[in-house]
């Protein structure tokens, strides 16, 4: 108890420890099934999909996956925003015995040839109208095969109707797939092929689950390997901290995307765990989720700090009912008190801030939902996770209150980074996993993130890494110098900034530097601000400080503040 002062804090209801089950995720996708077939597993925008109707859907996708040959550990992408297909998908590969490659919807066609040729994927599930971008890659990478659906497949009538009219006048095309050679079409193949359930063994603590990419301080976007066992045992301690859910019983607004890794674990992993129905939303819409949550009443509702935001500054907000909602749990960017409190008042319901890293599946610590809760925090370590405090200079325990490096460890943490062992022995040491971030605990026991080791920027909670964006300014012909940094933002929590020193007797305004990067990067990583500089800040032997202009930055600001 010494070590963990934490421990002391947990209320009754709450497992110092969990008896981990050892068997797959798509087990619970059976094992719902079975206990809930007729309950409705999905919502989205009008209709819905029982537990009975997802398994034997997800069966069906994973028998197709074995006719076009995906052998144990072979990996499937899945390009889709959050629609029952998605979900299909994903429990279908798993059920294949493949390791599920989360994949952004949003992603340029250099970002998806790079993650589909670091991955190796083998077959992807996309959407019609991502069709033609996934198709220009197709050459550049290992993918054999593509699984093509469409919204409409699983909208109501009229919707399902109107949605090609819809489709023409948001994307400007309609795509026309057939199910012939290397492409197919889910709705062909739900149609064909049987629910046989497929025999496989798996090892429940070293058998990959899934490929979740982030990135590194290097910039480079790296495949983390999370184990059956590290995503089982992340949704089991969700839901030993949510003690008042009821299994079976709640509704969950989804609207953090599955190839986040804490929309996947606290909306998808744990719903169909625990028989909760799921409110699928593909995007964020705060007049959509206001009406959405009025009309389906959701209880928990996971979130990211600029989804709260967003909600509370709609001017209609008080028109609305949204009084069913009793637990969210805000990840991705450190939550605003302000924030906090101001949406405890018109919903009625708890929001507390928790913390997590792709490498850990994602969540380490929470602010407990229905007990003490500190302004500032993070929370404590979830059961069987430990965490300290580690020394910048040697590495050593620090004791409360010292500033240093937060490392954690527990069965959440990832087997390692994907065919990176070099990468990977530098995070993890010893079970420990290295975070980067700065933090420090209090005496009882709670943490505190001070800053980021690491250059991520976190933008609407997404993770930006600046060197990704800095080599897409180098390839333009007028920039000779770039840095990236984050700067605060009132709504994305941080925004992305470039300093740009151009080439001799070059020109370029901020209009075009703004349409060269959105060709090569998807939009949230886009820079908001451009700054043009005679020279930036630089170490003796010439490598940019970014840690330079952050610190001008922040100093600017004080200074305005001051001024005000």
């Amino acid at each position: 108890m010494e070590d963990k002062p934490w421990l002391s804090l947990y209320p009754n209801e709450i497992p110092k420890t969990i008896l981990y089950e050892e068997k797959p995720v798509c087990a619970y996708l059976t094992e719902s099934a079975k206990l809930y077939p007729k309950k409705k597993a999905l919502y989205f925008l009008g209709k819905e999909m029982t537990f009975e109707e997802l398994y034997e859907s997800a069966l069906k996708l994973a028998n197709y996956f074995k006719k076009l040959g995906v052998q144990k550990g072979d990996r499937i992408a899945i390009m889709l925003p959050n629609t029952p297909q998605s979900v299909i998908g994903f429990y279908g590969a798993l059920y294949a015995g493949a390791i599920a490659v989360q994949t952004n919807p949003l992603y340029t066609e250099r970002e998806l040839a790079y993650q589909m040729k670091d991955a190796g994927a083998k077959v992807i599930l996309t959407a019609d109208f991502l069709y033609p971008r996934v198709a220009k890659v197709l050459k550049a990478t290992d993918l054999e095969h593509i699984i093509v659906t469409t919204i409409k497949d699983y909208l109501p009538f009229p919707k399902n109707v109107l949605y090609p009219f819809i489709q023409r006048k948001e994307q400007g095309i309609v795509v026309n797939i057939q199910h012939e050679g290397n492409t197919s079409l889910l709705k062909t193949i739900l149609r064909d092929e049987r629910a046989e359930p497929i025999e496989l063994a798996f090892d429940f603590e070293k058998d990959t689950a899934i490929l979740q990419y982030t990135g590194g301080t290097t910039g480079v976007p790296k495949g983390v390997m999370l184990t059956h066992k590290n995503l089982v045992a992340n949704a089991m301690m969700c839901d030993a901290w949510m003690y008042k859910a009821k299994k079976g019983q709640e509704i969950v607004l989804g609207v953090l995307p599955f190839f986040h890794v804490y929309g996947m674990t606290t909306v998808l992993l744990l719903s169909v765990m625990q028989g909760y129905k799921m409110i699928l939303m593909p995007k964020f819409n705060a007049e959509e989720m206001l009406k959405t949550i009025e009309k389906q009443r959701p209880t928990l509702f996971p979130g990211a700090p600029t989804i709260y935001i967003g909600l509370l500054n709609h001017p209609d907000i008080q028109q609305y009912d949204l009084s069913s909602i009793e637990a969210c749990i805000s990840g991705s960017a450190p939550l605003p008190v302000e924030v906090q409190q101001r949406f405890e008042e018109v919903t009625g319901g708890k929001l507390v801030e928790g913390y997590g890293l792709s490498e850990s599946s994602p969540v380490t610590h929470a602010n407990f939902v229905w007990e003490n809760r500190v302004k500032g925090s993070i929370g404590v370590p979830w059961p069987d996770t430990d965490s300290m405090i580690l020394s910048l200079e040697d590495g050593t325990p620090l004791p409360p209150r010292e500033i240093g490096e937060l490392v954690v460890k527990g069965p959440q943490v990832m087997k390692g980074y994907w065919n990176r062992p070099e990468e990977t022995a530098q995070v993890l040491q010893n079970g420990w996993l290295r975070t980067g971030d700065l933090a420090y605990m209090d005496e009882e026991g709670y943490f505190y993130i001070v800053d980021r080791k690491k250059d991520i920027i976190i933008a609407g909670g997404y993770n930006i890494y600046p060197r990704e964006i800095e080599e897409v300014l180098y390839e333009h012909p007028a920039v000779q110098e770039v840095a990236v940094i984050g700067v605060p933002h009132p709504y994305r929590g941080e925004t992305v900034k470039a300093y740009i020193v151009l080439k001799d007797h070059q020109q370029v305004t901020n209009e075009e530097l703004d349409q060269f990067t959105r060709k090569y990067l998807a939009a949230y990583k886009v820079p908001r601000i451009y700054e043009f500089r005679d020279e930036l800040p630089k170490t003796a032997v010439g490598k940019i400080l970014r840690r330079t202009l952050i610190e001008e930055e922040k100093n600017a600001i004080e200074r305005d503040e001051k001024q005000i």
